[in-house]
């Protein structure tokens, strides 16, 4: 691997993820262009709405390592080296991240918030 291909890691990705790894990557994709919509269209994300939808991605990180345990082989007696936490913590932040966007759309979805802005640009 002394190589940086992109293609070796959607291998190592669909092999691991198996026949959830394309809804995922649609997932994935769906989320981003929506909070880009929602971005541009409110010209700033809406604090109310950011602050619950943090608090739900907390518990989605958690929800991340569970679909990591289910989906490998993996225990969490089986995280023993430093790198394995690392993945570990990287899984928890990628679910947190996720949890936190999907909430957020959701939420602008059922029209919860919209009345304080905290603006990106000035």
């Amino acid at each position: 691997m002394k190589d940086l291909d992109p293609m070796v890691f959607l291998a190592v990705f669909q092999e691991i993820l198996g026949r959830t790894f394309w809804p995922l990557v649609l997932f994935v994709v769906t989320c981003a262009l929506g909070l880009l919509m929602i971005l541009v269209r409110e010209r700033g994300l809406d604090a109310r709405r950011l602050v619950w939808s943090e608090l739900v991605g907390l518990a989605g990180g958690f929800v991340g390592i569970w679909f990591m345990l289910f989906i490998t082989s993996s225990r969490l007696e089986d995280l023993g080296g430093p790198i394995d936490w690392l993945l570990a913590t990287g899984i928890w932040a990628a679910g947190a991240v996720g949890a936190t966007i999907a909430t957020y759309i959701g939420l602008y979805l059922v029209g919860f918030g919209g009345a304080r802005r905290v603006a990106l640009m000035r």
